[in-house]
């Protein structure tokens, strides 16, 4: 599940930061990307269309990487 998450948010974040899908992964910090809080709220979005979900904007922001943003969405799926 961590997979498919990580790759929604890849492909997001791509899109969003003008970047290949290629030069992003589960090591890529927000920071690295210049991720602003527009940013971030858009990729909830996708997330919670994608999977049905509520991803709290305020809990998926306090992750560094995109990597622990993907292990915060699985969390909340699994409660």
């Amino acid at each position: 599940m961590k997979e498919q998450v990580l790759v929604k948010i890849i492909e997001r974040g791509a899109y969003l930061w003008g970047r290949d899908v290629s030069e992003l992964n589960a090591d890529t910090t927000f920071a690295e990307v210049k991720a602003k809080s527009g940013h971030i709220s858009q990729i909830t979005t996708a997330l919670e269309d994608e999977f049905d979900m509520e991803v709290p904007y305020m809990g998926f922001k306090k992750c560094k990487t995109l990597g622990e943003a993907a292990d915060y969405v699985v969390e909340l799926m699994e409660e």
